[in-house]
């Protein structure tokens, strides 16, 4: 059987064996040519039976004489007998059930139309059961058709009898097809003994042929037999012919990860006209649709005040309703679990540099709430609500210099950001009215996969740096040797440090200790003060002594095992959609709800081993970090009126900011290849960051912008893909999953964690650090950069066969990518010192 690629009935007749690519004998080919030249063809035959048709095709046949008629008749006429698809559980069953099972009734099909065991009753019009039951069913697409090829030697004949038939409609033939689909197209060929061998060949040749999407257009339009054989001829010029001996013509080649563009075929032989019932034609067509670049009129100018905007608008409020239906799909659950659990990390990160940065003038709860606010208000209005906004490292810069700012000059910090933001606000409703997002045009590759990779190394860098700077919060021992085991004491001094020590008691938690090494024991020690745990001691004044008080064991080793092995699960679980294990909708489950398996197995492991490792804590009260200040911000009183002007010069710099930061990653999220379907809103995006800015700054929140390697990480858990595809084919990407109820709920959910502190403090935070490395790594591994600087460390003769080094010099190529690794470092530097806010100027 044929479905884009081969399948051929094994050995034994037990199973089909793997989908391949056909190969087949020029030979055959040229014998087929012949067989189309000289044999009967039937175009648009209207027919509603087999037997009609077989009744057609041989009453062409002049030459036959009438009792080989009959009996070639009641040959093409017996029930076929087709090979079983059969399931995993049944084949458990048989194996269980018959393990000694003979080989008897085993010869079914040679990989042609039919079966060679046959029976006396001919095909009947309604399905059987065996079609409706097959599990083959499931790999065909929606609007397919079945080809009919029959080849076969016969003792009664003297030379071979040939027969190509096209079905005016598409009919159901009853039994004939392995699954019930109507059929169109019929080819037949029997012969006498001699030739057995070369009519399968040209049997393999006339399927391979009906699988190739050209020729089927050019068998549905034809009109005459010659329109056939150019059709052939057409399909002849695009053969690639391998010399013998430099191949194995056994060996069987595996379908390519990815088929190549008919476009340039089309482009030669462009088809004049296209049939209504060609179902696998039109599917080709929208996909080639899809394919071809669309032309950005979101980012061209109209001339008008806020033209830009009410173009975004108008595009956008169509697909209102179906923002929200969209998302009934098992695979939205999984990406609002790992984007808000992604989006949680992130706050609390950000959240506690903030507050470190401005003496807690902003902290975590600021943090939670401005997040939750800011990203729900942008999921529902936004032009492209799959971003995800979050507060950046370049903001977090700006905050520290101007709190530091504020605290030199003695200026209230909150009012005078709160008039910058105010004048951000207005300088960016000023960009969205004179469309200035149109510059976004003039982003090339090499701003795009600079912005990313630096954004992407950032999320590395900081899941790095916060791995290691545990072992500062729990040290290792590294002094230690187990021969000194008997002196490693931890004991409770409850005297002041000034008076003679009081008898200690060890804590539970202490190593054993060195006898020798006790102070003298008060002969009745008080009941009540023995066995001290550490909190008790603490508590009650006193302070720890000995050699073994300081460390934590395994603490920071299993949060680098939990931290290495949330990062490795997430990896393998998300590439297990393209595994060979387990059928096609497990795979794809788990690889969906991947994120959060490898989160859940971590936080199994670590409760399991009960060691204190570092957890996630979230506020628990709605009250401002600072005691100092409260949730309104009031422009007047505590700086002079001037500071509200002289805003205007930081609040440009952070204009820039946020410009460059928004629609960068506005970019790089509509990117072609992602096949969105509802179009950008570039100019609409800005308006709403911009507006969030006032109620942000008024309220004393972080200010907010799209999260690049977050933003990207949403849109990977909500790709499409094809649910049939043929045996052998790797799924078809369709797009992403488009709507706005995922974001909000991340954002709302966020919102809500204030009173889920309860649920999420035993998270460990090793594990959160652990998903954050793999977003960063998904992001950095998703641009051309990345391969581009493996070319660099590659052999010419093992670089892949990539198109642009097909028409770009490798050392071109090289300078490239080594100017954009020196401007990325460069960036990154700049991004480290002082000068961090000229960091959108320079990109």
């Amino acid at each position: 059987r044929w479905m884009k690629f081969e399948e051929t009935v094994e050995d034994g007749g037990e199973r089909w064996s793997t989908p391949h690519v056909p190969a087949l004998p020029l030979q055959s080919l040229f014998q087929l040519r012949t067989c189309l030249q000289e044999g009967t063809m039937l175009l648009d035959l209207d027919a509603s039976s087999f037997k009609e048709i077989i009744d057609e095709v041989l009453s062409e046949e002049a030459e036959l004489q009438p009792q080989r008629r009959e009996r070639l008749a009641a040959l093409l006429l017996r029930q076929p007998r087709h090979q079983p698809t059969k399931s995993l559980l049944r084949l458990l069953a048989e194996l269980s059930l018959s393990p000694c099972r003979g080989r008897h009734g085993a010869r079914g099909r040679t990989g042609l139309g039919w079966e060679q065991l046959l029976h006396p009753k001919g095909p009947a019009a309604a399905p059987r059961s065996f079609q409706l039951r097959n599990q083959f069913k499931k790999k065909v697409p929606p609007g397919a058709e079945a080809a009919h090829v029959a080849v076969g030697e016969v003792e009664f004949l003297e030379k071979p009898f040939t027969a190509f038939i096209r079905l005016r409609r598409g009919v159901a033939l009853g039994s004939l097809a392995e699954v019930a689909l109507p059929s169109r197209f019929l080819f037949i060929l029997l012969g006498p003994r001699a030739k057995v061998k070369a009519y399968h060949e040209v049997g393999r040749a006339m399927a391979t042929l009906l699988t190739d999407e050209l020729f089927q257009r050019v068998a549905r339009q034809a009109k005459h037999r010659e329109d056939l054989i150019a059709g052939m001829e057409a399909f002849l010029d695009e053969l690639t012919v391998l010399p013998p001996r430099k191949w194995d013509p056994s060996a069987r080649i595996p379908p390519p990860s990815s088929l190549p563009s008919q476009h340039r075929r089309t482009a030669v032989c462009p088809p004049d006209r296209q049939s209504h019932g060609d179902g696998d034609m039109a599917a080709a067509g929208d996909r080639a649709g899809l394919a071809r670049p669309r032309s950005r009129e979101e980012l061209e100018r109209t001339g008008r005040l806020f033209g830009g905007l009410l173009r975004d608008i108008r595009r956008k409020a169509p697909w209102y309703g179906s923002d929200f239906s969209d998302a009934l799909h098992p695979q939205c659950l999984s990406a609002v679990l790992y984007i808000y659990l992604a989006t949680v990390t992130n706050a609390i990160t950000f959240g506690g540099m903030l507050g470190d940065a401005t003496a807690n003038m902003q902290g975590v709860l600021e943090s939670f709430l401005g997040t939750a606010f800011a990203g729900s208000v942008f999921c529902l209005f936004s032009g492209q609500p799959l971003t995800i906004l979050s507060s950046t490292g370049p903001v977090l810069v700006f905050e520290r210099l101007l709190f530091s700012f504020s605290q030199d000059y003695g200026l209230d910090y909150l009012e005078f950001r709160l008039w910058i933001g105010l004048w951000v606000a207005f300088f960016g409703v000023v960009l969205v009215a004179t469309e200035a997002s149109h510059l976004v045009r003039y982003f090339t590759r090499f701003t795009e996969e600079g912005f990313c990779a630096l954004i992407s190394l950032i999320f590395i860098y900081d899941s790095l740096k916060k791995m290691l700077s545990l072992a500062d919060a729990f040290p290792i021992n590294w002094q230690y040797r187990l021969d000194n085991v008997t002196s490693y004491s931890c004991v409770c001094n409850l005297s002041s440090p000034g008076e003679p020590k009081q008898p200690g008691w060890r804590v539970p938690e202490g190593s054993i200790r060195d006898p020798s090494s006790l102070p003298a024991l008060s002969p009745q020690p008080p009941a009540a003060l023995a066995g001290l745990s550490r909190t008790q001691c603490l508590g009650r004044g006193g302070h720890l002594l000995g050699t073994s008080c300081q460390y934590v064991p395994d603490v920071t080793l299993i949060s680098f095992l939990l931290f290495g092995g949330t990062f490795l699960s997430c990896t393998i679980l998300k590439r297990f959609r393209s595994s060979r294990y387990f059928p096609a909708g497990v795979r794809k489950l788990v690889s969906d709800f991947a994120i959060i398996l490898a989160i859940l197995a971590s936080c199994a492991v670590d409760a399991t081993l009960g060691l204190e490792t570092p957890k996630l804590l979230v506020p628990h009260e709605l009250k401002p970090t600072s005691p100092g200040r409260g949730w309104i911000i009031f422009p007047f009183g505590a700086n002079p009126w001037w500071v509200c002007l002289v805003s205007v010069v930081p609040a440009v710099l952070v204009t820039i900011l946020i410009f460059m930061d928004q629609q960068i990653t506005a970019v790089i999220l509509n990117r072609r290849e992602y096949k969105l379907q509802k179009g950008a809103g570039f100019h609409l995006d800005l308006l709403c960051v911009s507006l969030l800015m006032v109620v942000t700054s008024a309220t004393g929140l972080p200010w907010y912008v799209s999260a690049t390697v977050i933003s990207l990480a949403h849109m990977e858990s909500l790709r499409k893909e094809s649910a049939t595809s043929a045996p052998g084919e790797h799924p078809e990407f369709l797009g992403i999953r488009e709507q706005r109820l995922t974001g909000l709920a991340v954002f709302v959910l966020t919102g809500v964690s204030v009173f889920m502190a309860p649920v999420l403090k035993h998270i460990p935070m090793p594990v959160l650090y652990g998903v954050f490395l793999h977003m960063g790594v998904a992001a950095l591994n998703s641009i051309q950069l990345t391969d581009r600087v493996r070319l660099l460390l590659m052999p010419a003769k093992h670089q892949p066969d990539l198109a642009y080094l097909q028409h770009v010099p490798l050392r071109r190529v090289h300078l490239f990518t080594v100017i954009q690794l020196l401007c990325l470092a460069l960036l990154w530097v700049l991004k480290s010192t002082v000068a961090a806010i000229l960091f959108p100027v320079m990109v």
